[in-house]
Parts: structure tokens; sequence; C-alpha cells
């Protein structure tokens, strides 16, 4: 399957368990994408500032329980 028309055209031809199979994988693996991108910026120090930002405001009393 070489582009995104014939991946679709396969898709829509799945039976239900084999369409259900498939999104659960699609999901897992956006997770595991999704995971990977923070574990970069993380360690990049792109959430540095946000990290900083939230502790002083905790510091500061600026947080209720939830």
């Amino acid at each position: 399957m070489s582009n995104l028309k014939e991946i679709e055209k396969a898709i829509i031809s799945l039976s239900s368990n084999e369409f259900e199979q498939l999104k659960q994988w699609f999901f897992e693996l956006d997770y595991q994408r999704w995971d990977e991108q923070i574990e970069r910026d993380i360690a990049d120090g792109h959430l540095e500032a946000f990290a900083e930002e939230a502790i002083a405001e905790f510091e500061a009393g600026h947080c209720r329980e939830l």
C-alpha cells in the first residue's frame, strides 16, 4: 500500500473485529509516540520553564486541592 487512499480503502474493508484491533494498535502507537515526544522535550529542557512556573505557583500558595 503506497498511498493514503489505498490505506483508507483497506481499512474500510476490515471486519469489525479487525477494525477494533487496528484502532487499539493505532491508539497504542499514538500514545507511544506522544510519550517519546514528551521524553525528548524533557531531555532538551523544553518543559523546564513550565516546571519552574508550576513550582513557584505552588510555593506561593496559589494552588488548591482537586
